[in-house]
């Protein structure tokens, strides 16, 4: 049974909720505010593709995509920069939903592709992806520059 959807800007109230979960997850400090402000501007802007995960009218979970292109293949990537179900509801398969809503949405954007970064240490994800048809790709290195 599937479980969701796009999102919408009546979604905001309880997204930026799930959002600031998920920040607090990565260790950031909790602020629901600028998490309202960050993902309307996203959705307002059309700077991603946000889909949500709902039981019983209450949102359970997100994804987030961001657009990128590929210059050798001439085309539109996904890059899967956020996934999340609040803890209350993991182990429902909401996180394998969201992947297939974002799969979905590639094939009928016409991308090539989707991809995601995970740490080392995340040991749902590291089996999640994979069970989801996603292949670990090592053959390169990754660097980060950062301004901050």
């Amino acid at each position: 049974m599937k479980n969701t959807r796009k999102a919408v800007i009546s979604d905001l109230p309880q997204l930026a909720k799930l959002f600031d979960q998920y920040r607090i997850f990565y260790h950031k400090t909790s602020d629901i505010p600028a998490a309202t402000s960050f993902l309307q501007e996203r959705l307002e802007n059309k700077d991603s593709e946000i889909f949500v995960a709902e039981e019983n009218g209450k949102l359970t979970g997100f994804v987030q995509l961001y657009p990128i292109f590929s210059s050798t293949r001439m085309q539109r990537y996904w890059l899967l920069n956020d996934l999340y179900v609040n803890e209350n509801h993991r182990g429902k398969g909401f996180s394998k939903e969201l992947i297939e809503e974002s799969k979905e949405h590639c094939r009928s954007s016409k991308a090539c592709g989707i991809l995601l970064e995970t740490g080392k240490s995340n040991d749902i994800g590291n089996q999640l992806y994979p069970a989801c048809g996603f292949e670990l790709y090592d053959s390169v290195n990754f660097y980060e520059w950062s301004n901050s």
